[in-house]
């Protein structure tokens, strides 16, 4: 196992699993076996799926289990009778219970549990398929791969080179070499969207030293400032002040509730991003905060001048390489100005904020901290990584999904959700997924410190609907 998902398998403590959480909803019903013999078929193409995890001092490994039972990992559920209408709420407290149901050690850790007495929100009769995968396994951008794979049509994963399958388990340094330097080199400019051609050009010459010869002063000035920018970067990470004070932040309990709401129409969200000159991620963000604000100051608190720090995975990989599984991925702390309250001016506030994070190298730190972690004993990597949840009240992803509505078993899923798992005691995540041209927040929390995820929920189309409006009286004249 390499060092990164070695350092999320020993994040698990008694407050966060570090278990991705994704459930399904699938209109007309579908059946049991089905669903088991699809599985069977797609999933355990990859062999992470058919391998148990065995932990020595050295670290970990995978193990091939020969014996897999499907019917051990895809198990049936049925929610209690509940009143029209409160369908829903059941399903999600069933999720809240999940969310904290460690998984077998002794079997490879995934498992999915198909609720076949569903009724989604138009009455109809209809199922629910909750998946739990231990992060260790894949990140959420490739578990997107797998989810592609596991549909009506869709296809098996690439078939690995048998030179590939047949290497040795790498050393720590080879290790370092190849997961820190070669995405750094090959294609992390791209994916953070880095500072031209420049910056480009100095990180090539580490993956081709021999040429560095033939580069001029200007490479090296680009190298120099490269190197500038990592240094502040790693200052910014290693002082990053505390969070405002709020009741979101704090102890973690032992307890999770989970929320999600109706889907905006993507189409909508995109039009008010035009309008007033932002992104769709800016217009989300802008909404998250403004979500949490609201929030907060139903339950009485001042939020005047507030903010507060969510963690946010930026994807290391190309989409391409996706199904080699594995975590390749970074974090960037945006803090979210939750005491804005005029919706525009938070707007603009939080694309600032956005672009200032443009061309940062901090995922890559970020990234580069989860390998040294995997290298050391359980205690010294949980201190080390005390710094992300000391300092860091949310956790929050955005990623894209399909624009049409997938089959999955002759059925249409027709909703998707998941959560990402946060680390420490840090209590509150947030999802944000679009697919089938609707846009969907999902919310995740620790009874504790976030005891009513729906009420943060609520304010998600409310937010929206302020933006929508003050687009709408734009003198569009002009």
């Amino acid at each position: 196992m390499s060092r990164v998902d070695t350092a999320w398998l020993r994040m698990d403590n008694p407050s966060n699993l570090m278990v991705i959480l994704g459930v399904w909803t699938l209109a007309p019903r579908v059946d049991y076996e089905a669903v088991c013999a699809r599985i069977a078929e797609r999933l355990l193409k990859y062999p992470r799926f058919r391998q148990r995890v065995v932990e020595d001092a050295a670290g970990a490994t995978w193990v091939d289990v020969p014996d897999l039972d499907i019917h051990q990992h895809v198990v049936r559920e049925r929610l209690p009778r509940v009143a029209r209408g409160k369908e829903q709420a059941a399903l999600q407290a069933l999720v809240g219970r999940l969310a904290m149901e460690p998984l077998d050690h002794r079997r490879p850790l995934w498992k999915m549990h198909l609720i076949e007495n569903y009724r989604d929100e138009q009455g109809r009769e209809a199922s629910a398929l909750v998946v739990r995968i231990h992060h260790c396994i894949a990140d959420g951008i490739a578990l997107i791969s797998v989810t592609m794979s596991l549909v009506d049509g869709g296809a098996a994963p690439p078939k690995r080179r048998k030179s590939a399958a047949a290497s040795p388990a790498q050393g720590a340094e080879d290790w370092i070499a190849h997961a820190l330097l070669k995405p750094l080199t090959d294609m992390a400019v791209k994916a953070l969207d880095a500072a031209g051609d420049g910056a480009a050009a100095s990180l090539h010459l580490l993956r081709k030293p021999a040429q560095g010869v033939e580069g001029t002063l200007d490479a090296a000035a680009d190298a120099a400032r490269l190197a500038v920018q990592v240094f502040n970067d790693a200052a910014s990470l290693a002082l990053m002040p505390d969070d405002s004070k709020t009741s979101l932040k704090g102890k973690a309990g032992r307890a999770k509730r989970v929320a999600w709401c109706a889907p905006l129409p993507l189409d909508d969200v995109k039009a008010v991003g035009r309008a007033l000159r932002a992104s769709i991620n800016d217009v989300l963000l802008s909404c998250v905060a403004g979500a949490i604000g609201a929030y907060l100051r139903e339950r009485g608190e001042d939020v005047a001048g507030k903010e507060i720090r969510a963690m946010i995975p930026v994807n290391l990989r190309p989409i391409d390489e996706a199904w080699k599984l594995g975590n390749r991925f970074g974090l960037v702390p945006l803090v979210l100005p939750i005491g804005i309250e005029n919706p525009v001016e938070r707007l603009y506030e939080v694309r600032r904020r956005m672009r200032e994070l443009k061309g940062s190298t901090q995922p890559l730190l970020a990234f580069g901290l989860l390998a040294v972690a995997g290298l050391l004993i359980k205690p010294a990597q949980d201190a080390m990584l005390s710094l992300f949840s000391r300092k860091t009240t949310a956790v929050m992803t955005n990623v894209p999904g399909p624009r049409e509505k997938l089959q999955f078993c002759g059925a249409t899923l027709e909703q998707t959700m998941f959560w990402v798992p946060q680390s420490g005691d840090i209590g509150l995540g947030v999802s944000i997924l679009s697919y089938g041209g609707g846009v969907q927040f999902g919310v995740i929390g620790d009874t504790h410190l976030c005891p009513d995820p729906q009420a943060i929920i609520d304010q998600f189309h409310p937010e929206f609907a302020k933006l929508t409006t003050l687009t709408l009286m734009l003198p569009w004249e002009g």
